[in-house]
Parts: C-alpha cells; sequence; structure tokens
C-alpha cells in the first residue's frame, strides 16, 4: 500500500515537472515572437543601416582627359550630399545628367551615347579649352541642355581661378626678385602669335623660357612657383584669343607665384571684369614688342613703380584652390539642385566662338 502511494507522489511530481516546462517554453517562445514583432519606434536607440538612394545620378561619361581622380568627394563649399557621381554606364538609364568631356568626344559621334535617352536627362557639354582647339562642334548640335566652360555665360561657369577678398586689409610681401622676365610654355608653335611676338621680344630683353620642348630650361611641377617667384614679370601669353580664356597662366603662373603677368589673350576690358586694371600689364597697352620692352626696363629700375602692381593684394587674393577636375564635376551637383530650364541648345558652335 505505502509503495502504491510513493509511485502515485513521483507520478504527481514528474507530471508538475511536465507542466513547468511546457509553460516555461510556452512563455519564452511568446516573449520571443512579441521582441521579434517590436517596431523601430518602440526601440528608439537602435540604428538601422538603410541605404540612401541618391537624388541625383551623375553619370560621367569619360574621365576627362583620361585623368583618374576620387568621385564622390566634393569640397566646401559644394554639398553633394544629394548627388552620387558615377562612370558606370550602366547607370544611364537612370542617370538625371550625363557629361559630356568635349575633347574626348569630338572625334567621332559614336564616342557619344548611343543609348535610348530617358525624357529630361540633362547632357552637359563640358570644356576647357578654347575654340580653336575644340573641333567638331557641330556633333553637339540639338543635344546639349547645359553647357559648362571657363566662358562666364556658360550655364556652368567653371573658371580657370578668381580673386577672393580679404577680411580686412592685410599687407602683401612682395617675393625677392632676382631676375626678369619668365615664360614657360609647352606648346611651340613658330607660326602662332605669341611665339612670333616672343621672338621680337627677345631682340630687347633677356627672357628666361621653361618648359617641356624647343630649347629651354626644364621646371619641375613642385619647383615651378618657388623658381618663377625670383622673376618680376611673367608672360602670360594664351595659346588662342577667346573671350573670357584667361588660364592657369595668369591664375597660377603668375600670380600664385606673386609676379607681374604681361598679357597676351582677350582685350583688356575683358580682363578687368575679373582682376584690377592695375594688376597686370597688356602687350596691347603698347604698339609694339620693343616698346614694352622698354617699359619693362624702366620698371625693373623704378620700385615704386614696380610695387604699385601689388596694390591690388592688400583687398584680394588669388584663389589658393588650384583647379581640380572634382571641383569641376561639383559644380554639377549644385547646378542641378538649383534645377536648371530644361531645354535643348541648338548650336554649340554658334555660341561658342
Amino acid at each position: 500500500m505505502e509503495s502504491k502511494q510513493n509511485v502515485s507522489k513521483l507520478n504527481k511530481i514528474f507530471f508538475f515537472i511536465i507542466i513547468q516546462i511546457v509553460l516555461s517554453c510556452t512563455i519564452f517562445y511568446l516573449i520571443r515572437i512579441k521582441m521579434e514583432n517590436v517596431t523601430e519606434i518602440e526601440q528608439p536607440n537602435k540604428i538601422v543601416d538603410v541605404p540612401q538612394k541618391p537624388f541625383y545620378i551623375i553619370l560621367l561619361w569619360t574621365r576627362p582627359f583620361n585623368y583618374h581622380f576620387p568621385l564622390n568627394n566634393c569640397p566646401q563649399p559644394f554639398d553633394s550630399s544629394d548627388c552620387f557621381f558615377t562612370l558606370d554606364r550602366n547607370m544611364f538609364s537612370t542617370a538625371k545628367a550625363v557629361v559630356i568631356h568635349h575633347r574626348n568626344v569630338c572625334n567621332s559621334k559614336q564616342q557619344l551615347p548611343q543609348i535610348p535617352r530617358p525624357p529630361n536627362q540633362y547632357w552637359i557639354w563640358f570644356n576647357t579649352e578654347s575654340p580653336s582647339h575644340s573641333p567638331n562642334l557641330a556633333f553637339m548640335d540639338n543635344l546639349i541642355n547645359l553647357t559648362m566652360s571657363y566662358r562666364a555665360d556658360s550655364d556652368i561657369f567653371a573658371p580657370y581661378g578668381w580673386l577672393e577678398m580679404h577680411n580686412e586689409t592685410q599687407n602683401f610681401t612682395i617675393p625677392e626678385k632676382t631676375k626678369l622676365v619668365a615664360w614657360a610654355i609647352s606648346n611651340w608653335n613658330p607660326s602662332s602669335r605669341r611665339v612670333k611676338y616672343y621672338e621680337e621680344l627677345k631682340n630687347y630683353l633677356k627672357v628666361d623660357l621653361f618648359g617641356k620642348f624647343y630649347n629651354y630650361i626644364p621646371l619641375a611641377k613642385t619647383e615651378k612657383l618657388a623658381t618663377l617667384s625670383k622673376y618680376k614679370f611673367y608672360l602670360t601669353f594664351e595659346n588662342s584669343i577667346h573671350e573670357d580664356y584667361i588660364t592657369e597662366k595668369l591664375w597660377t603662373n603668375a600670380f600664385l607665384s606673386g609676379t607681374v603677368p604681361v598679357v597676351m589673350g582677350p582685350p583688356r576690358k575683358n580682363y578687368e571684369r575679373y582682376i584690377p586694371a592695375d594688376s597686370f600689364i597688356h602687350v596691347e597697352d603698347f604698339p609694339s614688342a620693343k616698346e614694352l620692352a622698354s617699359y619693362l626696363l624702366a620698371l625693373d629700375k623704378d620700385d615704386q613703380k614696380y610695387q604699385q602692381y601689388f596694390n591690388w593684394r592688400s583687398t584680394y587674393q588669388p584663389t589658393k584652390q588650384r583647379r581640380s577636375w572634382i571641383v569641376e564635376y561639383c559644380r554639377v551637383c549644385k547646378a542641378l539642385k538649383e534645377a536648371p530650364v530644361y531645354r535643348t541648345i541648338p548650336s554649340i558652335a554658334e555660341w561658342f566662338k
């Protein structure tokens, strides 16, 4: 009898344990289900990485002159948070804009996009060269929606340089000068106006030539500004004469090295749209190279008059931000955010001449 009672007690204990296990498992399961269905609002401290689709996809149809540079790395003051730059042509159909660098596609119309074009996609014509060095502009007829170049009347203005105003008046120290005139040139064309002018000018004063070709002094990029800063004057002779075509020859070689530029380019009034009238010497201010040479030699002997060409630097300074490809493309992002009017330009050649 007692044995049966013991067995009964053991059965009850075993059954109780089974019930507890079942209940525990059920409660654990219900809690797990509840936790899996908790919303993000109920877990405010949880961080979820959700891929954000960019608002504007900007396709670079080619690398300009095949230069490699980092994309999606716009410096200040450009805000590119709503833009995504890519070289992947598979993204053509979703791109808000396609940037076409002229010199990379000017040999054949087959180098332009041949894919069916999505509605209202902007094709942006990008060019840093002058009309004289921009062949086959007719390829762009009735294709381009926005222009980007050094021309001030471009839809996207991309100058070679610019002046910035000081917050307060500053004193500029003129670099020590030990030499007179320098000129760095890489494209030597004996029939060009600038070479012909130099050939006459050198008869009246000494000009030190730097560059890659012809018979001039080698000049490493890392030493360029330090070397040119020793000269009082620098010949900023452009390879062709066109409106607003004022290149790094002025902004970098002359201004950043602290020399006085002697310019050959568009008319004086065009230069004065961007730089002070007393910051440069224009070859057209003189009837001949001989008289220009006489003026430079006179300035060389008159420190006070020479220093007047630096008075503007108490108020302004040339930008120290060297021209870079990524900056040019960052301008595209800014322009798209400003919602430019969508229209097609009948002829780039007619405008860019």
